[in-house]
């Protein structure tokens, strides 16, 4: 029995945006949820059920949907059989971007996937350090987003060995509320950054890859900062093969910034989009860690294009 599906008449066929209808589709996709969460109310869950499932394959309706899903119905649920929770943000740009994206048909299995992919792209490359992940006692993940990682990590580790922080502060917020991790707030400018703890891995997956040059190196250092004798820092680039995707030239420095990136909710001149040369990130390493060792590149090791840096801490 396909419990993704349920049986009855679709109910939302004018709930399909168009240019001309958009405002109207607002009202309808409100109207929609409201009913649900009405049926909920009297205790009409079969119903309620039919309804939100249909509701979640539409687009205007589908995240509404989905999220209320998660709550009520588990037997419904990607959390079901994912394992974790899977409630998405309504804000975040992740999902917006899979959502918009021509090739996802269904956004939210797809981006659930891609933390999942995520999280065996990181698994393997620690093994090959040897600083397994499961073994490792505290994780930051910093620039966390709406924690499309996040809750793949926490069913992993559980949510006491996990940190996260964003400068967005929403999302820190939601990660604590659906995944129960500590986190906390960063900052627009690294050295005001209020967090003393240390971390045996710290997990920054594309910030690197949007910074301008008057903070890429500061970065660095403050972010190592939070890692703990012994622990490694792992974070990726725009590295040669993005490069040659994208086809961008870099500078005499092994550098190229455009104040652009998927981001709504970050300023393009203080998060856009960068490529750097396997040159320029080691000569960063070596001017601002001192004594560190850098353990591996690997190159395309995160979506196929964004190169990992992995760097320990003596």
């Amino acid at each position: 029995m396909d419990l993704t599906r349920a049986r009855g008449p679709n109910r939302f066929l004018n709930v399909t945006m168009t240019s001309e209808n958009a405002s109207s589709t607002a009202t309808d996709t409100a109207n929609v949820i409201a009913e649900a969460q009405a049926l909920i109310h009297r205790g009409e869950m079969e119903q309620a059920g039919q309804l939100l499932v249909q509701a979640r394959d539409v687009p205007a309706t589908r995240l509404a949907a989905h999220n209320l899903i998660e709550a009520q119905f588990p037997l419904l649920s990607y959390g079901q059989w994912m394992g974790c929770p899977c409630e998405i943000s309504e804000a975040d740009d992740i999902y917006k971007f899979f959502a918009a994206h021509p090739s996802s048909l269904n956004p939210i299995r797809d981006y659930l996937a891609d933390g999942w992919r995520t999280m065996s792209e990181l698994v393997l490359l620690l093994e090959e350090v040897n600083h397994p992940l499961l073994r490792t006692q505290s994780v930051l993940e910093f620039a966390s987003g709406h924690g499309r990682f996040t809750r793949h990590l926490v069913k992993a580790l559980g949510a006491q060995r996990v940190v996260a922080s964003d400068v967005v502060a929403d999302s820190v917020e939601f990660a604590r509320q659906a995944f129960g991790v500590e986190g906390f707030v960063s900052a627009a400018v690294p050295e005001d950054v209020q967090w003393q703890r240390q971390h045996d891995l710290v997990f920054v997956l594309s910030l690197f890859s949007h910074l301008p040059a008057s903070t890429w190196s500061r970065w660095l250092r403050r972010i190592y900062d939070m890692v703990a004798p012994g622990g490694v820092l792992v974070f990726t680039t725009h590295g040669d093969e993005a490069v040659r995707k994208q086809n961008v030239t870099l500078d005499e420095n092994g550098y190229f910034f455009t104040p652009s990136s998927e981001s709504n909710a970050i300023d393009g001149q203080e998060y856009g989009t960068t490529f750097t040369s396997e040159a320029f990130v080691r000569a960063r390493i070596a001017e601002h860690l001192p004594g560190a060792r850098l353990l591996k590149l690997a190159p395309r090791q995160f979506w196929h294009h964004q190169d990992a840096y992995v760097v320990e801490k003596p």
